[in-house]
């Protein structure tokens, strides 16, 4: 479709890339303080095991050490997601559930010497049986990491959508299949890092690596039980988070109580050992799933069995295990649902949210299946998902309402490209090398309803030169949002998109926002941007209006002027305006917007209700080179057809795009956590298993799918984790094409290659 936009539709360049390329760009680990304290976190060796002592009295007489802190010196107070799952203080006060648990922290003159005085610290431990399976932890008689809850389950989910039993009477066919995913890290190359000042006046300043710097004040607030007032959070750039910086750490807690106690601001940075052995991580998963279909191929009903190893503690598990069954009703019809999912807690690093947050791991079994299913029943792959592909006005089973979807057209679309009634002859082989093809398909919410403040508000200021600044308390952690937000305002004033400046984020004087999650920025923020621009729009044709003689519902403005509709000869500059706006008026040129990401509430617990204001779609295909000799795999190509509604910049949408493909692909076949009796072998980048460019397939081909959703800016939709989702199905059914055997635990190493080869 041509693009009928000025600014919105085109292919422009971040907006922060020449100060990100010139290297001026500031992370939270080049950020520094007159008097700064350099402070370190002390972690436990043990997995489980009560503290009985923390003797700090020989750290504290180490020359060059301003103070030290333990789980003692805070408040009593738990944080966590939701009232029901708070389970975490900010420093241990009377158990280690992990090794990596933070029991104090230092903070001194320069680093070596907070290093030094972490070695003085004694803490007598009473050791404790551990669990590391997910499994075992939740048997009777296994040990028992949190009171609160029976059988280590820290939240569990239940959902029955009509009757799976009479649909799977009703089924020609019926098949079940067990998968297990694995634990990965979000692979961001700058660590966690913050510096915090608690200054004289008892206010809390934190300037940290944060995607969403509202949930995390509120935890602070919380913990160190102050007012919200009392915490200021300020986003510098960030450089990649993924889901990993959604919430607080340990060294946002230990950094504020240790300048508290110092008087001086403390920065703490985590190094790379210390997020691959102690950061949030993805839920490893065991998946039991039951599919009907009839002899068509078409999808009777789903039943689900879900274990999540959670690790120590509950982060965002409720809402991770809801996600994970949810999803199966979409993107194929599925008429009848039954979902039982426990997270259980291990005495291991505790899993959050990462890029997909749980989709990839239950689409990899949920589509391996349906291929499964239509082979067992002599149907093409590509036409088992057409017959059971959601529709545009279809409500799922559990309420999620579609209001667009282009799954049909990116499945049509992606088997145009790689040519799939040809694909037999793409079937190669050259020795012990054997090529195959896979398709997958995905579904992602656009932005997630559910209960707290979820609502983007934005405010724009207009300056006497008619440039405009845009404040929005959306974080920009490397996805681009900031250049998408100022397009959208670019276009809505009729300015060029160098006109719009964008702030980052600082909880005092930008507007309230949930954060950076759930793929909600383009589509929530975007509508509030849009919003503020309107607001704007509407005092300026207020002042405009008597001079151009015109009611101002028939102005318009574009291109740097103001006009009245169908006349552009009758119009004024728009510098112009403003600036008799500002003269004669006397009041500052302001607007205000906001938006929600949809109507109505989700119940986590049951699974009812609908989560996103609008659901993109999409259809990968993925081309593999299987060596039968070692069980190493090549990804060739990658087809990558996504239905992002429209595409409000098509160049930042297929980065976003490529990223996915790489994170799926490395979940696929390279990265995992090993661990012995809760130790994680992994301690850097190289040993973790992360791939580099040369891994990444040989050509991404992306193909745009429009939609224009009714509810989104410009009809825009979900641009990035969908693709992650289906990444992995569609590499897993590309394998099994290539060498007729499936693997049902991840991550594919060649060693289980070959084994299944043997077998």
């Amino acid at each position: 479709m041509g693009n009928r936009y000025r600014v919105v539709g085109q292919r422009v360049p971040k907006a922060d890339a020449k100060i990100k390329a010139a290297g001026e760009a500031k992370f939270a680990a080049d950020l520094a303080m007159p008097g700064m304290l350099w402070g370190k976190v002390l972690r436990s060796h043990l997995p489980h095991a009560k503290i009985l002592n923390i003797d700090t009295s020989r750290a504290e007489r180490l020359p060059g050490v301003r103070a030290v802190v333990t789980g003692m010196d805070f408040p009593a107070i738990k944080y966590g997601f939701l009232p029901t799952t708070r389970d975490q203080y900010p420093l241990c006060r009377d158990r280690v559930r992990y090794i990596g648990d933070e029991l104090a922290a230092v903070a001194a003159i320069d680093k070596d010497i907070a290093e030094e005085a972490l070695d003085l610290i004694r803490v007598e431990y009473e050791e404790l049986p551990a669990v590391f399976d997910p499994e075992e932890a939740m048997l009777p008689g296994a040990p028992q990491l949190h009171d609160h809850v029976e059988n280590n389950v820290s939240v569990q989910t239940h959902m029955n959508f009509g009757d799976v039993e009479q649909a799977f009477r009703d089924s020609h066919l019926v098949r079940e299949d067990r998968f297990v995913t694995q634990s990965i890290v979000h692979g961001f190359i700058e660590p966690h890092a913050s510096l915090v000042n608690w200054d004289a006046s008892g206010k809390v300043t934190l300037q940290g690596s944060k995607q969403s710097p509202y949930i995390v004040y509120r935890n602070l607030a919380r913990s160190l039980d102050i007012p919200p007032s009392k915490v200021r959070l300020i986003s510098p750039y960030v450089g990649g988070g993924f889901g990993g910086k959604q919430e607080p750490l340990a060294l946002d807690f230990a950094g504020a109580m240790l300048s508290k106690k110092s008087g001086r601001p403390v920065k703490i940075v985590y190094d790379q050992e210390e997020v691959l052995t102690a950061a949030r991580r993805r839920h490893a998963m065991i998946i039991q799933i039951k599919t009907g279909v009839k002899d068509d191929g078409t999808i009777t009903g789903v039943e689900c069995k879900l274990i999540a190893d959670g690790g120590a503690y509950a982060s965002v598990g409720a809402l991770s295990i809801y996600l994970a069954g949810a999803f199966i009703a979409v993107p194929f019809r599925v008429p009848n649902l039954k979902y039982d999912a426990y997270r259980a807690y291990t005495n291991k690093p505790f899993a959050g949210a990462l890029r997909g947050h749980c989709l990839p791991q239950m689409r990899f079994a949920a589509d391996q299946q349906l291929e499964m299913l239509g082979e067992d029943l002599g149907i093409d792959p590509l036409e088992i998902r057409l017959r059971n592909a959601c529709q545009a006005g279809d409500v799922a089973c559990n309420g999620f309402a579609i209001t667009s979807c282009g799954l049909t057209e990116s499945l049509d679309r992606t088997a145009e490209v790689l040519q799939w009634d040809k694909r037999a002859s793409r079937r190669v082989q050259s020795g012990a090398k054997m090529r195959g093809v896979g398709i997958a398909s995905n579904a992602q919410c656009t932005g997630a309803r559910m209960g707290g403040h979820n609502a983007a508000s934005a405010v724009i200021k207009v300056h006497e030169d008619g440039s405009v600044t845009l404040q929005t308390g959306s974080t920009d952690v490397g996805q681009g949002s900031e250049t998408v937000l100022a397009q959208i305002v670019a276009e809505e004033l009729g300015l060029d998109f160098h006109e719009v400046h964008v702030t980052q984020n600082d909880t005092e004087i930008t507007p309230i926002d949930p954060g950076t999650y759930g793929s909600r920025v383009t589509f929530t923020s975007g509508n509030a941007a849009r919003a503020a621009a309107a607001d704007v729009r509407k005092q300026v044709f207020e002042f405009v209006a008597e001079k151009l003689e015109a009611d101002p519902g028939d102005l318009e403005i574009g291109d740097h002027k103001v006009f009245v509709r169908g006349s552009p000869e009758r119009g004024i500059p728009w510098l112009k305006a403003v600036r008799h706006s500002y003269y004669s008026m006397d009041t500052p040129l302001l607007g205000r917007g906001s938006a929600t990401p949809g109507t109505g509430m989700v119940d986590m617990v049951t699974g009812v209700g609908n989560l996103s204001g609008a659901y993109s779609f999409g259809t990968q295909a993925a081309e593999v080179e299987v060596d039968t000799e070692t069980g190493h795999v090549k990804i060739l190509n990658m087809i990558v057809s996504h239905d992002s509604g429209y595409a409000i910049n098509p160049l930042l949408t297929e980065g976003q795009q490529e990223g996915s493909v790489n994170i799926g692909e490395a979940q696929v076949l390279y990265e995992e956590l090993p661990t012995d009796k809760g130790q994680i072998l992994a301690t850097s980048l190289h040993m973790y298993g992360m791939p580099s460019a040369a891994d990444s397939p040989d050509q991404i081909l992306t193909e745009h799918i429009e939609t224009h959703d009714p509810a989104g800016p410009y009809g825009a939709k979900e641009s990035g984790e969908g693709t992650s989702i289906s990444t992995l199905p569609a590499i897993a059914n590309a394998i099994y094409d290539a060498v007729g055997v499936r693997v049902y635990e991840l991550p594919f190493t060649p060693e289980k290659l070959l084994k299944a080869l043997e077998q």
